[in-house]
């Protein structure tokens, strides 16, 4: 890995991620500043085309507008068809991890050797209904699986334990893997997520709900912390 910004981000995990889906648009700048005050160690954007998935976020253009405003490394999830199509206009608008469905391509090789040929971090992702026998053959040639506790592109669904199952079991497989978790991840059940070997955490309405981001994100921190298996 020679992105600086994914190197940074992977070597102070356990980190979490604040999802800028939640955050208001209308005060972009404010967000992303008040963020970086309160010690945020990256920023998560989840792009949705209206195909893969039935809503509409954003694009290359949000991207590029936030990559103005912060050197904070920027992990952007990529729930639309064809990702490959767009991993180079992701990259020129700063992206530094970026991350695909597999169940979004029919080809999967391709497109991690286009994303790795454009000095991002690589990752593939799992929906909840798709067991982890579909990522592991590319274990060696990503750097982060990002496992989905909700079904991408739907808002309002609980928190799915199966992706606690899929974390123990990939985490077994290769211990050095940088484990992801996104959807539903808030202070009950974060604690979890880190027993069971994630390492990032894409943490939305438990943040931007708050009135107090710097509050919300130490309470996050320190349920990571208590149930850290590694923490004596």
């Amino acid at each position: 890995m020679t992105n600086p910004r994914v190197k940074q981000l992977f070597e102070a995990s356990p980190v979490i991620l604040p999802s800028l889906l939640q955050c208001d648009f209308g005060n972009l700048e404010r967000e992303v500043r008040q963020l970086e005050e309160d010690g945020c160690q990256g920023l998560h954007l989840d792009v949705m085309d209206g195909v893969f998935v039935p809503n509409i976020s954003y694009g290359m253009p949000v991207v590029d507008a936030i990559r103005k405003l912060t050197d904070l490394p920027l992990d952007v999830h990529l729930m639309i068809q064809d990702p490959g199509k767009y991993a180079q206009a992701f990259s020129d608008a700063g992206a530094d991890l970026l991350t695909f469905h597999v169940e979004a391509v029919d080809e999967i090789a391709p497109v991690l050797d286009n994303v790795r040929s454009l000095n991002m971090g690589t990752g593939l992702v799992l929906n909840p209904g798709t067991a982890i026998e579909a990522v592991t053959p590319f274990l060696n040639e990503i750097d982060v699986v990002l496992v989905m506790s909700v079904d991408a592109g739907f808002g309002g669904q609980a928190f799915n334990p199966v992706a606690l199952d899929k974390l123990k079991a990939l985490r077994a497989i290769k211990p050095d893997l940088i484990l992801e978790i996104d959807g539903g991840v808030n202070l009950e059940t974060i604690g979890s997520c880190r027993e069971a070997g994630a390492d990032l955490f894409v943490v939305g309405s438990a943040i931007f709900r708050s009135s107090d981001y710097a509050a919300a994100l130490d309470r996050l921190r320190l349920e990571v912390q208590r149930h850290d298996p590694h923490s004596s």
